[in-house]
């Protein structure tokens, strides 16, 4: 059972000390946020690192093909991905993972495809890897993780996603909502993710969006799920008033610690709030940048 941290309670964008303040979202006395810690030790590793377990055999999968190239070539992951695919999922369940719905989703993307050639030979290794601008495709375990979240005990059916990158968190929720939002803030990435998603025929399944994540997509709202790639200081209000009542927002939050949050929308005006593990996402950003 989680046991509170204290009193805090958070509006929005502000934290106060009395639960009847008023919302940033209208008049009514907002209900208090309730912070409780998870039970967890597991701590999202950073940068190129990646778990060792189940790694000792991956490179030797990989040979040079006859017309692939150098080992781990795209023909090469091309025709072996399935298989790698299937070892990413069995480590994934090896961490905990067990909603099926996510597992088989993740077993259905080529996460090689979104990497540059250079690095996929470690594109099913559970690692985050760069994608250029400098951001990161995030490691498949905390991709698995934050949409078990948002999925337990329930059936999402239109979500948005805070930070396309590359498309390929937004390929995997392709496959588990029937309708996706998604936005990117940066045009290179913004295109890149469009290519990808049109090369997996997914565009029809899902809305991408060249603009600022932080606004949300409040024509679109409300959304039952919200999933933010990338770390703010706090959530911004206007996206936790984009969730449905019942909804659920998952978001890292911090600059060098960083928390992993769910924030649930329980009423129209008051949202609880549950801390899960350490994580490491880069920073969440304002703005465009053509």
């Amino acid at each position: 059972m989680r046991k509170p941290i204290d009193d805090l309670v958070v509006y929005g964008n502000k934290n106060v000390r009395d639960g009847k303040k008023t919302s940033p979202f209208g008049s009514s006395a907002v209900n208090q946020i309730k912070i409780t810690p998870a039970n967890s030790n597991t701590r999202i590793l950073s940068g190129a690192q990646s778990f060792s377990y189940g790694q000792s055999g991956f490179a030797s999968q990989l040979k040079p093909g006859v017309a692939g190239g150098t080992a781990g070539g795209p023909m090469n992951l091309g025709l072996n991905s399935e298989r790698l695919r299937h070892q990413m999922v069995t480590r994934l369940k090896q961490k905990g993972i067990t909603d099926t719905r996510v597992l088989a989703a993740m077993q259905a993307v080529p996460r090689h495809i979104f990497v540059d050639q250079g690095l996929a030979s470690r594109a099913y290794e559970d690692a985050a890897l760069p994608i250029g601008f400098s951001q990161t495709i995030s490691q498949p375990w905390i991709i698995s993780r934050m949409l078990s979240i948002v999925c337990e005990d329930r059936n999402p059916r239109k979500v948005m996603e805070i930070g396309t990158g590359c498309g390929y968190q937004a390929a995997v929720m392709a496959h588990l909502f029937p309708a996706v939002y998604s936005i990117e803030r940066i045009k290179g990435l913004y295109d890149m993710a469009r290519e990808h998603l049109r090369d997996l025929r997914l565009v029809s399944k899902v809305s991408l969006t060249f603009g600022d994540g932080m606004l949300g997509l409040p024509s679109y709202a409300p959304f039952d799920a919200i999933v933010i790639a990338a770390a703010g200081m706090e959530i911004p209000g206007v996206l936790l008033s984009q969730l449905s009542v019942g909804g659920r927002l998952i978001a890292p939050e911090g600059t060098s610690n960083q928390r992993l949050v769910l924030i649930e929308r329980t009423g129209q005006d008051s949202w609880d709030r549950t801390e899960l593990e350490a994580v490491r996402f880069v920073p969440l950003r304002s703005g465009i940048q053509s």
